[in-house]
């Protein structure tokens, strides 16, 4: 750790005359104050006093250097004076000391010994004390130590532009399913940081819920927060803070530029004003509201995913048991045996969260929680139907008056909100626990018992065509749904394409499924084959990395062909989707049919004709590695 990234201007007072060591002690820890570092000035000299007693800390040669680890320190730092005519400060040489440094080091760890360490070093170098003594200003002194710094230490890399107030710069990724470009973005703005040297905390609101959160105080004290995200994130806590908000990918693809546009100061003030996410965009003015229509179905679909997988994974294995132990494909198939009936029970649980999760999310997203209730209510009434004639259900609306009451339901959950702002402020204690609560319920139980006979009869409609729909026709849609699975691999088409799989799955049309699973997989598989068996279209690195697309692609996580993506979008992006179109029209002209959601290679064992699914998704993997062949240029060979 450097001293002059410890020692800020503010810290420095060169030409002090104290008349006493007490009264050094008092300056030194002001300049720490003044610094920034101290979060409590007595409690601080309390360890420094108590350091005094055990020994004076001025070690002779006109050099004193008192320090402390305590609570009391935010972060490490340094302070420093220079006495021209010296102060009585109990040195073992019984000389007066003119060169003093205090260090300010916080419990968890021994910076301050590091510290201690290098200046005691360097202090040892007589000139090295003549020209700080002779300094004329602080960047003049700090330039001092700068240089003989780099001539003691050259090998060093260069520390991070750390400051006693903590983090320079926050940042929170988030993407729809929160497992790749979530981490892949959060990782590529710590590396940016790192290369900058500006200190950054990146939230991760990944699959397994939020990590690294950002605490309150690294909110008040950092520059700006970069909001890196497809879905919706809590936003209330930025209020007053400059925010920039963007796209996922741009975190994975532009780091440096989001860090210096909030060390520039180039981002908006956040103003919260109510729902779930205020958003701006990175121009500073109102997002479209085509993006936020997409950010509040991704927080819905985001959400839903884990009901949907496990659910459908338990109802998957339900039907490999009983087939297995030979029972009969009929109407009770998946419950003939005790084990698949507890599977397919279980499985059936979580099942039927699936849709009130989906519109709960989407209207939480856009109202905030009381935004909650409405999509919940509204997603559990469409999933049974519910009418004014018989509100128990009987003309289900499924995904469809799902998306409408997480939508519609959440909009005018806002409107309420905005119209229960005229009431006298006495009330504000009731509007959350009483008001919205009771004014959103009925809103949306009119509301949906009014659209679920228009609902049901579309969704009833889209299931009849999808079911009587022709071979070509179904092959065709194969081809488009698995090249939609690649176009952005995790982004709106991609997601659109699986969400229209699992909701064909709960209309019992389990060929979409298959195909939409399948072209999938291929885009990692084709990356993988094409760096095994065709080094000279790629680097290095990539080559290195092209083995771990096999377990992406076999495990149903298209992302793993993402920086392959990116680092040549106009070659591998139509590659993967021609080999994954291939694959996805194959398992339909094929008649595959899959029943669980997710698994990949795990969940074939159920697929309907797996024989045929294995080469579909061979032959796809194979297409797409043939075209990246055909499409790449050879890399040239190095020296």
């Amino acid at each position: 750790m450097k001293i002059v990234d410890l020692l800020s201007k503010n810290s420095i007072h060169l030409g002090a005359s104290p008349r006493s060591k007490s009264e050094a002690i008092d300056m030194l820890i002001d300049l720490q104050v003044k610094g920034g570092s101290i979060a409590d000035k007595e409690a601080y000299k309390a360890g420094i006093l108590a350091r005094e007693e055990k020994g004076s800390t001025a070690v002779g040669e006109g050099i004193a250097i008192p320090h402390a680890k305590s609570d009391a320190v935010k972060a490490p730092s340094l302070a420093a004076m220079t006495v021209p005519d010296g102060v009585d400060y109990e040195a073992l040489d019984d000389e007066p000391s003119n060169l003093l440094f205090m260090i300010a080091a916080p419990n968890d760890g021994d910076v301050h010994l590091e510290v201690l360490s290098r200046l005691m070093t360097i202090l040892m170098d007589e000139d090295f004390r003549e020209k700080l003594l002779g300094a004329h200003d602080a960047d003049e002194f700090l330039k001092i130590i700068d240089d003989i710094e780099k001539e003691k230490y050259p090998d060093e890399p260069k520390a991070e532009k750390t400051s006693a107030r903590g983090y320079r710069v926050l940042a929170v990724t988030a993407c729809p399913t929160g497992i790749a470009h979530t981490y892949m973005a959060a990782e590529a703005l710590e590396k940016a940081g790192k290369k900058l040297g500006i200190t950054i905390k990146v939230e991760t609101n990944g699959s397994g819920g939020a990590k690294n959160v950002l605490t309150k105080e690294d909110i008040e004290n950092c520059d700006g927060i970069i909001i890196a995200a497809d879905k919706t994130v809590e936003m209330a806590r930025f209020d007053g803070k400059k925010v920039f908000k963007t796209k996922v990918s741009d975190g994975i693809k532009i780091p440096e530029e989001l860090i210096k546009r909030i060390e520039s100061g180039d981002a908006p003030v956040y103003h919260h004003e109510g729902g779930a996410d205020s958003s701006i965009s990175a121009s500073g003015d109102d997002e479209n509201f085509g993006r936020k229509l997409y950010k509040h179905l991704m927080n819905g679909v985001s959400n839903m995913l884990p009901f949907t997988v496990a659910g459908g994974i338990f109802i998957a294995l339900a039907f490999l048991i009983d087939s297995l132990g030979g029972a009969p494909q009929d109407g009770d198939f998946g419950t003939h045996l005790a084990a698949a009936a507890w599977f397919k029970t279980i499985g059936g649980y979580a099942f039927q969260f699936m849709v009130p999760i989906l519109a709960g999310y989407i209207g939480l997203s856009i109202a905030d929680r009381p935004g909650l209730l409405v999509g919940m209510a509204g997603g559990a009434m469409a999933a049974a139907g519910a009418t004014f004639a018989n509100p128990d259900g009987n003309v289900p609306s499924g995904f469809l008056g799902a998306l409408l009451a997480g939508f519609l339901g959440g909009y005018l959950m806002l409107a309420l909100e905005k119209a229960c702002n005229g009431l006298p402020k006495s009330l504000n204690g009731i509007k959350p626990v009483l008001i919205y609560p009771i004014g959103g319920l009925g809103i949306v139980a009119i509301m949906m018992c009014a659209v679920n006979p228009i609902m049901g009869i579309l969704n009833e409609g889209l299931a009849n065509l999808l079911t009587n729909m022709g071979s070509s026709s179904k092959v065709l849609l194969g081809f488009v749904l698995g090249a939609m699975m690649s176009i952005d691999m995790g982004g709106p088409f991609n997601k659109a394409a699986y969400v229209f799989g699992t909701a064909a799955i709960t209309s019992e049309n389990f060929d979409i499924m298959a195909a939409v699973m399948v072209g999938g997989m291929v885009p990692p598989i084709a990356i993988a084959l094409a760096t095994t068996f065709f080094k000279n279209r790629w680097t290095e690195e990539e080559i290195k990395n092209g083995p771990v697309n096999y377990i992406m692609g076999l495990s149903f996580i298209t992302e793993g062909a993402i920086p392959y993506a990116a680092a040549d979008p106009t070659r591998v992006i139509p590659s993967c989707m021609i080999g994954a179109g291939t694959a996805g029209a194959l398992s339909m002209a094929f008649g595959c049919s899959l029943r669980a959601p997710h698994g990949g290679i795990f969940v074939f064992p159920v697929v309907g004709n797996p024989i045929q699914y294995i080469l579909a998704l061979a032959i796809g993997s194979v297409v797409g590695m043939i075209m990246l062949v055909l499409l790449k240029k050879k890399q040239p060979k190095a020296e």
